[in-house]
């Protein structure tokens, strides 16, 4: 027993330490882990060392002689930066005492815009450039005083870069009253709110006419003049063709989720659809356009994000993912013009978006000037609800007026400290769904004997779960664990841990907790074998491949003992470069088809997508061939499985002396010739416990099951089925 506890001690230690990093450092606490690799004056000119973090914010002062010439920080600690790879893009910027930028450099980004042919170094080029930026001059213009100098291939990248740059800049220089910036003290008069009570159904010229939808119009006139005015030669040699009357694009835009304009606009049966979709705190606009200009593009098809427009509200930003989009059918409301596009966009609640403010929709028009080239311009559609549609909300009672020199809480607004448990409130639904699926698979793991008794059941559940797991988990979530998450355990035992970090991302959460739990009970074949997206799609192929009568190819035993060891070597050779560079680690856990297959939808450059086709063609023939050679997460998650504490895989005497079926019908394997079965292989599909009570493959089971069928024949207790039975025995294999 006390074994036991010890194995059991360790492995907790394991777990908890490796959950903790699965999200990477994102917090305000990483501004010194990255400080230590940039020299303070790269990012303020003159000065000669870092001084000590601001207690109320996370701001360190640069120093010269002691005394303070300026500030750095991080721009993950004040807002949302989080780009296409789903992590944090982390900038350190350095602003003088009069708001002017003074140094920028990007220390650490997960972007997959390295892996498709655009140099890293072009990236930090761009970012440098922020240097001399004036934020008081983007906080009078709203953040559009500067051009946007986009890369081809990276627009997503590089406006999350440039949105956080602004966006965190004018917080923290209102925060520390740099420039004469102060913190803004919110509108004038008391609060207001949308008024539900008012759902009054208008046509179009009224709502146009009020303003309850606002609209931008360009015509190919308007748009090569604004290329022109731009100055970029390409650019402007490439004209948009066609009469300079024809329309561009035609762009509205509306608040949908406000009852009148709702209901005016969606109907009665598209806005209470969308009442029902929409949670606490969120809210809808309503985009629509026409022309020959797209306001989506194509982009969010390859990546899920919507790169031609987002959202602007002071100091937050608002890009939209394609699960925030829905499209509308058709308009409603009496004499509204006909539209090619109409969709809806749902503002999330951590946004702390205001329906009651200003705010505008920025939209990037893009023109190609190369076979990859493209040069970017930016139109604002400016909105404001209409005071009729808004009622003052009375303060509650005894509440004190905030303090608008308070710049420590305005600083702390946007950090990631304060969004985790609005992050799991928003996605209460994904987080049972998961948790659901979870615990459905426990039970079914507890009460195995009693699931695989019926061989048909066993295989269709089967198939379902990891419908599931591919569709659900991996397409629509992108919930993949990766050898990274276990490299970036060794990598954070110098570092920090923060709860808050961990619990930004409730479904990798839950993931990383079951995987702890299923290590200690099962071994890896729990996550392996049913919770992994790329582990689903192998099989679910091979599947369709034997349906379709290819062949299947069973390795060697000799051969196939001796492959097993390659993703050990992998994993090894990934942790030995974790030790030099985690980043460097990052970038050759490419080995792993997870991002290309899962997280990118195949959108990608064509060697990583080869990569994945390859792998998978050859899963056809082999099944889950990558997980039984090549997975270094599956090896990661293999060594700390060795403590798990139960064996629940039954076997007789007779498995391997001389029955072989079962470990002839392993998917992966996993059995040895001699019957038994290797924890660290072993997928836990349970076909072999569909074996171990069949009374038809199982030799030991039809031995029995003649036994018992003699034994009541003698004692006249045979039923005439039985009889009939033995006069047909099924022969043993």
């Amino acid at each position: 027993m006390p074994r036991c506890l010890q194995k059991f001690a360790v492995f907790l230690c394991f777990a908890l330490a490796a959950t903790l990093t699965v999200t990477e450092q994102s917090f305000a606490s990483d501004v010194g882990r990255f400080l230590e690799t940039t020299s303070v004056s790269e990012l303020v000119p003159g000065a000669e060392t870092y001084g000590a973090i601001r207690e109320d914010a996370p701001v360190v002062p640069a120093l010269k002689g002691g005394e303070t010439i300026g500030w750095v920080f991080l721009t993950s600690d004040f807002v949302s930066t989080t780009g296409y790879s789903g992590k944090p893009i982390h900038t350190l910027v350095g602003v003088d005492p009069n708001a002017v930028l003074t140094g920028v450099r990007l220390v650490k980004h997960s972007e997959p815009i390295v892996l498709i042919g655009i140099p890293d170094s072009k990236i930090k080029a761009v970012t440098e450039k922020y240097a001399g930026l004036d934020l008081k001059a983007e906080a009078e213009s709203g953040g559009s005083a500067h051009d946007l100098d986009i890369i081809s291939g990276a627009t997503v990248t590089i406006m999350v870069i440039d949105d956080s740059i602004v966006r965190a800049g004018l917080k923290v220089a209102r925060a520390l009253g740099l420039g004469g910036l102060a913190v803004e003290a919110g509108p004038s008069g008391p609060a207001k709110e949308i008024d539900a009570s008012k759902q009054d159904v208008q046509d179009w010229m009224t709502l146009t006419g009020d303003g309850s939808v606002r609209r931008l119009s360009l015509d190919v006139a308007q748009i090569n003049q604004a290329f022109a005015e731009q100055g970029d030669a390409r650019a402007i040699g490439r004209p948009e063709s066609g009469p300079e009357t024809d329309t561009f694009i035609d762009l509205y835009l509306a608040l949908a989720d406000v009852p009148s304009i709702g209901l005016s606009l969606l109907g009665d049966a598209e806005y209470a659809n969308l009442q029902k979709r929409l949670k606490e705190g969120e809210h809808a606009l309503l985009v629509m356009g026409r022309g020959r200009y797209s306001f989506k593009g194509s982009g969010y098809v390859r990546g899920g994000i919507f790169d031609r427009i987002q959202l602007i509200q002071d100091d937050i930003s608002v890009r939209f993912h394609d699960r925030q989009q829905t499209r509308v059918g058709e308009i409603a409301t009496d004499g509204a013009p006909a539209f090619t596009e109409m969709d809806l966009f749902i503002i999330p609640a951590d946004s702390e978006f205001d329906p009651a403010g200003d705010f505008r929709l920025q939209l990037l028009v893009q023109r190609a000037v190369g076979p990859i080239d493209k040069v970017f311009l930016t139109f604002d559609l400016g909105y404001r609800l209409p005071e009729t549609y808004l009622k003052t909300v009375a303060p509650p009672e005894g509440a004190a007026p905030r303090d608008p020199a308070d710049g420590a809480a305005a600083a702390d607004d946007g950090a990631p400290r304060a969004l985790w448990a609005r992050i799991w409130d928003d996605r209460k639904t994904d987080v049972v769904v998961l948790a659901t699926a979870v615990g459905v698979l426990t039970l079914v793991f507890f009460f195995q004997m009693q699931v695989t008794r019926n061989e048909r059941f066993t295989f269709w559940f089967r198939i379902a779960f990891l419908t599931f797991t591919l569709v659900w988990l991996g397409w629509m979530e992108n919930a993949q664990l990766s050898v990274v998450n276990v490299l970036a355990f060794f990598s954070a035992l110098t570092t920090d841990f923060s709860w808050d970090a961990f619990l930004m991302d409730p479904l990798v959460f839950l993931l990383w907790f079951s995987v702890a739990a299923a290590l200690l009970f099962w071994g890896r074949g729990a996550y392996c074998g049913w919770l992994c997206p790329f582990g689903a799609l192998q099989e679910l192929t091979n599947r369709l491949a034997k349906f379709c009568r290819i062949p299947q190819f069973e390795v060697p035993w000799g051969l196939h003992e001796r492959l097993w060891p390659i993703k050990y070597m992998i994993f090894l050779v990934l942790f030995g470069l974790s030790l030099y560079s985690l980043d460097v680690a990052e970038h050759y856990a490419e080995v792993e088809p997870f991002k290309t297959a899962i997280i990118l939808k195949f959108q990608r450059a064509w060697p990583f997508v080869l990569f994945v086709v390859v792998l998978l063609t050859a899963g056809l023939f082999i099944e889950r061939f990558y997980c039984r050679y090549l997975c270094p997460l599956g090896a990661a998650l293999a060594i700390p499985a060795r403590l798990r504490m139960f064996d629940w895989l039954k076997r007789y005497r007779e498995c391997g002396n001389p029955c072989h079926r079962c470990a002839n019908e392993c998917m992966v394997q996993a059995i040895h010739p001699e019957g038994h079965i290797n924890p660290n292989e072993c997928l836990n599909c349970l076909h072999c416990q569909v074996l171990y009570q069949h009374d038809q493959k199982c030799p030991v089971c039809i031995k029995k099951l003649a036994k018992r069928r003699r034994f009541e024949k003698q004692t006249g207790l045979a039923k005439p089925e039985t009889e009939a039975a033995d006069a047909h025995p099924v022969p043993a294999e």
